[in-house]
């Protein structure tokens, strides 16, 4: 086993692990905290294929901007009734334990496919003039696009302030009482 292969093993099993615990944490901070480690070992696993570009995106939108997205909502809303209404019920443990196990007959499936992939010892493929790309892809974000790049970054901050200013107003999930 090559040590591409073995750090692949690593950051996908961080990363299904971490899913894991989103699904099966009670607590929505620490389901958060793990949606955010399976987003960076997501990255970790582009950044391993030579796609640096991808992982930093990944990086930047997900495990930042869409993380902080999720924690403002769990600031907006009060959780404590919500588990009571989804942790009882016949028909809800049903579904439940049928959705573990089409997740693990996809996972187990996955796998047994994969390995013949991975244990093979395939040609390289051909090299790609990444800087190129990705210098075509920087003019047309930073020239073309610009506008509304500086759009989304000014959305998302007036996003985390309305969120914050939310929760805090009478009445509010969080406010002073």
């Amino acid at each position: 086993m090559t040590a591409d292969s073995l750090l692949f093993f690593i950051l996908a099993a961080m990363t299904v692990g971490s899913a894991l615990v989103v699904i099966l944490a009670s607590n929505p901070i620490f389901c958060s905290l793990a949606l955010a480690m399976a987003m960076i070992s997501v990255a970790g696993i582009f950044a391993s294929l030579n796609a640096w570009f991808v992982a930093g995106v990944q990086l930047i939108v997900y495990a930042g901007a869409v993380m902080v997205l999720f924690v403002m909502v769990l600031m907006l809303f009060d959780l404590k009734d919500e588990v009571r209404a989804f942790s009882r019920g016949l028909v809800s443990g049903f579904f439940k334990i049928a959705s573990v196990a089409v997740i693990g007959g996809v996972i187990a499936a996955a796998v047994w496919m994969s390995t013949e992939t991975i244990f093979s010892t395939a040609p390289a493929a051909p090299t790609v003039n990444a800087t190129v790309a990705t210098k075509q892809l920087a003019d047309l974000l930073f020239k073309k696009y610009l506008f509304s790049f500086e759009a989304m970054g000014a959305l998302l901050l007036i996003i985390a302030i309305g969120a914050v200013a939310l929760s805090r107003i009478e009445g509010g999930t969080h406010a002073d009482k």
